[in-house]
């Protein structure tokens, strides 16, 4: 299943461009989504999700950050940070009247709406956190590290998708090779004939002083910044960045919270099995209930 976009390009407070895909029309009778990817990935990841929560009308906002996607790379590496990246999503969702609004955010998207909670919680109808919460796993950390600006160089896309299968197939065990072929053909562009990263490299210095041998500060005040919101956390059976403990102290501290844990897949969930979107959803659509009580 897809979902036709409109490709729109939103300036930053800096001037750089900044790339969204907006799907469905603007239904003032349902709250929109906005979806944030995880810290190599790109807009396209919502393509399936952005369809089954559109094929009613709702509208759905899926954001490039600066140096991923479409959107421009920044000539100053120190600011792909999430300071910058956060003030680039409050341009986007006031630019495009996102508010309030339910946010799915992947990985780094997770971290970017518990920040935007504390910084404009009107802003926030609801959350979906996709593998990620107020404690990160040094395991995880340590395989991002080690990858991000660091993928083999591919000849082709076949080898693109040999390249991402070995790489994470440990944490999606059961991808076929044209699953790998298709997310190859996400992760990787064609720029003058060889293939390279949808990225900028230099988000590997982001990750630079990143010490996981060294106790790594939690989030639990932001994530209580979600309390006055419903929340629901995805994570991935296999998981090495979100604990299973994680999230059970985060439903023990959240009263609106619940959960899902998606079989055979590792970090993050790819948010396109028909029964995980089913879930996302209905947790949208009670928050459309929510919200109008509350306005009512």
């Amino acid at each position: 299943m897809t979902s036709t976009a409109i490709s729109r390009f939103i300036t930053a407070a800096d001037g750089l461009k900044l790339h969204v895909r907006d799907y469905g029309g603007p239904d003032k009778t349902t709250l929109p989504v906005v979806c944030l990817p995880g810290l190599t990935r790109t807009a396209e990841d919502f393509d399936t999700l952005a369809a089954a929560l559109t094929a009613e009308g709702r509208r759905v906002v899926a954001v490039d950050y600066r140096g991923r996607g479409r959107s421009d790379y920044d000539p100053d590496p120190t600011k792909y940070s999430l300071p910058v990246e956060l003030g680039d999503v409050v341009t986007i969702i006031t630019a495009l009247s996102c508010e309030p609004a339910v946010y799915v955010g992947t990985s780094r998207g997770g971290i970017l709406t518990m920040l935007l909670a504390t910084v404009r919680p009107a802003a926030i109808a609801g959350a979906v956190l996709n593998d990620i919460g107020p404690v990160l796993e040094p395991e995880g950390l340590a395989r991002i590290k080690g990858y991000v600006g660091k993928l083999p160089q591919p000849k082709d896309y076949d080898d693109a998708a040999a390249i991402l299968a070995r790489l994470f197939g440990s944490q999606f065990p059961r991808l076929t090779m044209d699953d790998w072929g298709r997310s190859a053909r996400r992760g990787f562009k064609d720029a003058g004939g060889v293939l390279v990263p949808t990225y900028d490299a230099a988000l590997m210095r982001t990750l630079a002083e990143v010490d996981v041998s060294k106790p790594i500060p939690d989030l639990w005040p932001q994530f209580e910044a979600l309390a006055q919101v419903p929340v629901m956390v995805v994570r991935g059976e296999l998981s090495d960045l979100l604990s299973a403990a994680t999230v059970a102290e985060m439903g023990r501290r959240h009263p609106g919270f619940e959960s899902v844990t998606v079989p055979a897949q590792g970090h993050a969930p790819l948010l396109a099995e028909d029964d995980v979107i089913a879930r996302i959803a209905a947790f949208v659509q009670s928050c459309d209930e929510r919200h109008n009580a509350k306005s009512a």
